[in-house]
């Protein structure tokens, strides 16, 4: 899987030896890590791309990707879907940063590439979601081009969602 490069990020897919050592809170490998990186939220979203490796391999490019600074190559938080598209194209994406790189731009710069990639993949829907005091997290997913799409007790909904591409008609004989 190729990386994800933006003005100032470069979104590294990731492996499974990456995602071990997040789990595990040890750089090594040779990473540079921001401080306060891995969040719970890094940890929790590679246990769930690992739990995904185990059960039905590698999901491709609907994994996780690290959020580094294309300068330094310093990881400051992660991007990434929750896993493959479902049977009508779909699939639900998270995103979290270190503190430091927070307020910056960068998780918008990041979903923007992460919902380009769908795009193009065949995707027809992203969806995520925010707490409703986490109003940071809303502006990220409106700025990146999501729209609410509802709410519950606890959280707001958003969406971005594009026609499919139409079929071509057969080639005539």
């Amino acid at each position: 899987m190729d990386e994800l490069v933006t003005a100032r990020l470069v979104l590294h897919p990731m492996t499974v030896a990456e995602a071990e050592r997040v789990v595990a809170g040890s750089p090594g490998g040779g990473a540079r890590w921001a401080a306060g990186y891995p969040t719970d939220g890094d940890v929790l979203a590679a246990r769930r791309f690992l739990r995904t490796c185990a059960d039905t391999g590698d999901p491709g490019p609907f994994g996780n990707y690290e959020i580094r600074l294309r300068p330094d190559g310093r990881a400051i938080g992660g991007v990434g879907f929750h896993g493959p598209a479902d049977a009508e194209g779909t699939v639900t994406i998270g995103y979290g940063l270190v503190p430091s790189a927070r307020g910056s731009g960068y998780a918008s710069e990041a979903l923007r590439a992460l919902l380009r990639l769908a795009r193009s993949r065949g995707i027809t829907r992203v969806k995520g979601d925010a707490d409703h005091d986490n109003l940071a997290s809303h502006h990220v997913m409106t700025a990146a081009g999501m729209r609410p799409a509802g709410q519950d007790e606890r959280v707001t909904y958003f969406e971005t969602a594009w026609t499919p591409a139409p079929t071509p008609p057969p080639a005539r004989r």
